[in-house]
């Protein structure tokens, strides 16, 4: 009998768990490409990031083995340790086009204790109700 509570109890907690190598909150443009660079330099979750991009950026950032390489190779940038936030002005192009956005994002973190900030732009697409990362963009300076 304590087997079976013990599997039931199992059963119901483990369903409940939210898979640690998925962003879930994908409703939000800005809130995917913030997530997407925070699962990649705070959170070092390769995984994770790909899980909102496309298949083909999906591939090429799995491709690449560690959120390091990616980090390095892709966006030519490497934190210990970053703050990610949004543009503002990425709202105003998400209200005309309702099934693409682009949005800019601001990097201001340190790498072996130097300060440093960027900015990077994604292109987003929705895809049956769900924000994901397309193309990463050229700098915008």
């Amino acid at each position: 009998m304590k087997f079976i509570l013990l599997s039931l109890t199992l059963l119901l907690f483990g369903c409940n768990e939210v898979d640690k190598n998925k962003i879930n909150n994908v409703d939000n443009p800005e809130v995917v490409a913030i997530e997407f660079f925070n699962a990649l330099y705070n959170e070092q979750n390769i995984k994770k990031a790909a899980s909102v991009c496309s298949p083909k950026l999906s591939r090429i950032i799995l491709h690449y083995k560690s959120p390091k390489a990616v980090a390095r190779h892709l966006f030519n940038m490497s934190y210990d340790k970053v703050e990610i936030t949004p543009d503002d002005s990425g709202i105003k192009v998400r209200e005309q086009f309702n099934s693409s956005a682009i949005i800019t994002v601001y990097f201001d973190g340190y790498y072996q204790d130097e300060r440093l900030k960027d900015v990077k732009r994604l292109s987003l697409v929705q895809v049956d109700d769900k924000w994901v990362i397309d193309k990463i963009l050229k700098d915008p300076f």
